[in-house]
C-alpha cells in the first residue's frame, strides 16, 4: 500500500502573479487564495545500477593491464551468466597511473603502476542484486563504488501524486476562505511545479573480501522511495455579503 504525505503552505492576497497568460488588470481585481501543495508516494523500485571496479597493481603498466583485463574478463563473465545482458554492461571508467616512493631531498621513484577499470551493470531484476556483486568480487573486483535503485516508470505514481495535491490544496483553500469569513469560489489558476522523482539510494563502497565456499550470501533490501510532486493554485476568495 502506497503511503501518501502532502505538505503545504496557503496564503490570501489581492493578486498573484498568474500562472497563464491572463489580463494582468482584470486579475489584479480578484481577491483570491493561493495554495501550494506537495504530493508524495512511496514507491517501489524495480531497477539497481552498480559499479564494480577491477584494481590492479604491477611492477610496469603492461603487467598492471594485462592482470587487470584478465580479472575484469572474468567479473563480467560471471554476471553475464547470471542472466544480466551485455548490453546492460559498459565501462564507464579506466585509469592508468603511477605509484610513486618519496623521500627526504630525492627525485619521487616510481614503485609500480596501478590500473582501474570501472564498469556500470544496470540490474532489472532485484533478486540478482546480490548474486551480482558477490559473482563479481569472487571473480577479482576489489571495490563495488555505487549501488543505485530507482523506478523505472513513476508516470502513474506522478499523476497519482497531483491529484492528492490539487485535492489537499482545495480542502486547505476552503479552511483559509471560511477562517477569512467567506467562500471558495471557482479554481482561477494551477500549475504543475517541480517534479521529484525518488533519488537514487546510495550504498557505501565495499571493499573485496575473499570468496569461499561457505561465504554468506550478501542481503540487499532497497526500500521504498519517496517521489514528490508541487502544485501551486489560486482560487477565487467570495466574501460575504456586507
Amino acid at each position: 500500500m502506497r503511503k501518501v504525505r502532502i505538505l503545504f503552505c496557503a496564503s490570501i492576497m489581492g493578486f498573484s502573479p498568474p500562472l497563464i497568460a491572463q489580463n494582468t488588470a482584470t486579475m489584479a481585481t480578484i481577491p483570491s487564495i493561493s495554495v501550494i501543495a506537495r504530493g508524495e508516494l512511496k514507491v517501489p523500485p524495480d531497477r539497481v545500477t552498480i559499479h564494480i571496479s577491477v584494481q590492479t597493481k604491477a611492477p610496469t603498466a603492461a603487467a598492471a593491464s594485462n592482470e587487470n583485463a584478465r580479472k575484469q574478463k572474468g567479473v563480467i563473465d560471471a554476471i553475464r551468466a547470471l542472466g544480466v545482458a551485455a548490453g546492460d554492461i559498459s565501462t564507464i571508467g579506466y585509469n592508468v597511473y603511477p605509484e610513486q616512493r618519496y623521500q627526504p631531498n630525492r627525485e619521487p621513484v616510481i614503485s609500480g603502476y596501478n590500473v582501474t577499470n570501472t564498469v556500470l551493470v544496470e540490474v532489472r531484476t532485484l533478486s540478482l542484486v546480490g548474486p551480482v556483486i558477490d559473482a563479481a568480487l569472487g571473480k577479482g573486483a576489489n571495490m563495488v563504488t555505487s549501488l543505485n535503485f530507482y523506478s523505472s516508470n513513476t508516470d502513474a505514481a506522478r499523476r497519482e501524486a497531483i491529484g492528492l495535491a490539487i485535492q489537499k490544496a482545495r480542502s486547505e483553500a476552503e479552511a483559509a476562505a471560511r477562517a477569512a469569513g467567506g467562500t471558495l469560489g471557482e479554481l482561477l489558476e494551477i500549475g504543475i511545479g517541480a517534479y521529484l522523482p525518488p533519488p537514487p539510494r546510495p550504498m557505501e563502497m565495499l571493499q573485496a573480501r575473499a570468496a569461499i565456499a561457505d561465504q554468506t550470501a550478501t542481503p540487499i533490501n532497497p526500500g521504498d522511495q519517496t517521489l514528490a510532486v508541487d502544485v501551486s493554485t489560486r482560487w477565487r476568495f467570495v466574501g460575504s455579503p456586507r
